[in-house]
């Protein structure tokens, strides 16, 4: 005897959305609190701000250039809220370095810097993690391709979760030491669906197979 009594319909569970919200909430903690005390005063007249990254202090330096850039003055107010007396050239450079200061005065040597908008070699790593992130996102396009054509049907393999989970969590990390929000914001929730279906794949194999 057959029942016609309907199937219960498929609810998604709290708990991914709660996972997601968490998520969200430590990527905007982890961009915004160390600039929660940055003031962002007017320049002076004649000055310009550049962006300062040396190491985990960020922030801006206030640039008076000079007759000569040796003889420029300059500022730093960092996302901590630390706002610093006035330097001369060389008390910068004992200070973040001549690579801050190359990069402040725009007259860096280093044509890979320029490029990655990065002012050491430490920022190297970060942005090859954040290459590495998007290389697995581009792997995961093509293995599900690669697939889908030898079957000649749409099929995402496993595989392409796995790229799809390496690849969020490196951008997330990345986007976090960027500081862009954007880019946190559209990794927040991808990790977590990435992570839930391969937790539904492995909950799969583990049911017993009916007779």
């Amino acid at each position: 005897m057959s029942s016609d009594h309907p199937k219960p319909r498929a609810r998604v569970k709290w708990e991914p959305w709660a996972l997601m919200v968490a998520m969200l909430a430590l990527g905007v903690w982890l961009v915004w609190s160390p600039i929660s005390g940055l003031k962002n005063p007017s320049p002076r007249a004649g000055a310009a701000k550049v962006e300062l990254r040396v190491g985990t202090a960020r922030g801006i330096v206030e640039v008076i250039p000079g007759p000569t850039r040796d003889q420029s003055r300059f500022k730093v107010l960092l996302r901590d809220g630390h706002e610093s007396g006035e330097f001369s050239s060389a008390q910068f450079i004992e200070m973040y370095g001549r690579s801050a200061f190359d990069a402040a005065v725009g007259d860096t040597e280093n044509p890979l810097f320029r490029v990655l908008n990065i002012t050491s070699w430490g920022a190297l790593i970060w942005v090859g993690v954040g290459f590495v992130g998007q290389l697995a996102f581009t792997g995961r396009t093509l293995v599900q391709w690669i697939v889908s054509e030898a079957k000649r049907e749409s099929v995402v393999p496993e595989l392409f979760w796995w790229l799809s989970l390496a690849g969020g969590v490196m951008l997330f990390t990345y986007f976090v030491w960027r500081q862009d929000f954007v880019g946190v914001l559209g990794q927040s929730s991808g990790v977590v669906i990435y992570a839930r279906n391969l937790r539904l794949i492995y909950k799969r194999r583990r049911q017993p197979v009916a007779g």
